[in-house]
């Protein structure tokens, strides 16, 4: 079998009609669906865990547009490849360009592509694993739609499964008795080509007709049921255990799920970095020093490294667990940002402007500014805010013993302004 194409490449729809999983995208009705038949397909990313049919997703919407397709992996390919996409795109017209892991690429190489999405010579299509937030600069990502590609479930993994027996040319070969499914669809783990490749695993096995069993599976596989696989779903698994453990103060559960990622060889960067942000995230001013510790953490693990940055991240971890716990920092940046994308750029009020020139002063840029260190406990009532927003309340304290003083302070401040 090693000149055959492997199993997942044998099987790939061509057509979203072969299409398994995601019906939220590609069902009837659904926003790629109606995109294809209506050919207005925008550059886009497609953010999911492995095995979910990111690529086959892409190849599908390039069959369906009839337009030139090319594909890149941000692993291997760097500018250079990118501007050559752009040049035979500038001879056709416009090109799909299926760029895989997008977010390996940096900033600069990102940037390369700005251009041709923008001017429509190129329909990016982006498949990433990573929070594309986080990993694909605001410029690119402005340009494009981001769509959620979600784990696989049981029925859509069973379908694939049963469709490779039935289509497939090699896997028909053999008589293969789909019997017991828990521990097949246990090690995918919502993964489709990992699926397909235990299907392959069972093929190559002797005889002519084959019984998957779960207890075959699990000896072919030689894997523990505890495995951490910092490539796959689990990954994301334990990681939202991790995060979630923390935000519910439970230390003990949150070091167990910090030594599975340690003893599975995760990134000890990315561990401290989620705790960053989870110190502003889920415990803000109940306890700011919460933030410190975490960034400080951030820091000490650069400096001294494995094996002994287990220990700097204990302290964190317990640390964190321990802390009592506010996301009203996080509900009060939410609310501004709905704010300001529903009510546009209002104008900064005058006397909040700065005044450096005569014309502005003859504008009246900065009158009537009050300086509240001149005022007596440094405070003076002004208005900070547009005039149509005038009163409205972003941040609401928590319920804490630390928030209740920052509560009580901006009472004593605001009076009832805000509605403190």
């Amino acid at each position: 079998m090693s000149s055959i194409k492997p199993l997942a490449d044998r099987i790939r729809p061509q057509s979203l009609a072969q299409y398994i999983g995601q019906e939220h995208l590609t069902g009837p009705g659904a926003v790629l669906a109606e995109a294809i038949q209506h050919k207005t397909i925008p550059s886009m990313i497609l953010w999911g865990p492995p095995g979910v049919g990111k690529t086959t997703l892409a190849r599908i919407l390039g069959n369906e547009l009839r337009l030139p397709f090319y594909q890149l992996s941000a692993i291997s390919a760097g500018v250079n490849e990118v501007r050559r996409v752009i040049e035979e795109a500038k001879k056709f017209g416009k090109v799909i360009l299926f760029l895989d892991e997008i977010h390996r690429f940096n900033k600069s190489q990102q940037d390369a592509l700005l251009g041709a999405v923008e001017n429509g010579n190129i329909i990016l299509i982006g498949a990433t694993t990573e929070n594309p937030g986080f990993e694909v600069n605001n410029a690119l990502l402005s340009r494009c739609q981001v769509y959620v590609l979600k784990e696989l479930d049981q029925d859509a993994l069973l379908k694939i499964a049963a469709d490779a027996l039935e289509r497939d040319e090699e896997l028909r070969k053999k008589k293969i008795l789909l019997e017991e499914t828990d521990a097949l669809l246990l090690f995918s783990g919502g993964d489709a080509r990992k699926m397909l490749n235990i299907l392959e695993l069972i093929y190559s096995q002797p005889g002519e007709t084959l019984s998957i069993t779960n207890a075959l599976i699990t000896h072919l596989l030689q894997q523990s049921m505890a495995r951490y696989d910092k490539g796959g779903e689990e990954h994301y698994n334990v990681l939202s255990a991790f995060i979630k453990s923390l935000r519910g103060s439970d230390p003990n559960a949150a070091l167990y799920w910090l030594a599975r990622m340690l003893e599975g060889g995760e990134q000890i960067e990315m561990i401290a970095r989620r705790m960053v942000i989870l110190a502003s995230e889920d415990i803000g001013n109940a306890n700011p020093n919460a933030l410190l510790i975490a960034t400080n953490t951030f820091q000490a693990i650069q400096l001294i490294g494995l094996p002994e940055s287990r220990i700097i991240l204990a302290q964190c971890v317990t640390y964190l667990a321990s802390s009592p716990k506010s996301n009203a920092s996080y509900l009060a940046i939410e609310e501004a940002l709905a704010t300001v994308r529903k009510s546009g750029p209002l104008p900064v009020p005058l006397h909040l402007r700065n005044a450096p020139t005569r014309l502005m002063k003859d504008l009246h840029y900065g009158e009537d500014y009050a300086y509240a260190h001149a005022y007596e406990d440094n405070f003076v009532e002004q208005e900070f805010l547009p005039e149509r927003l005038s009163g409205t309340k972003f941040y609401e304290p928590g319920n804490n013993a630390r928030e209740m003083e920052l509560r009580a302070f901006l009472k004593k401040r605001w009076k009832d302004k805000y509605g403190y």
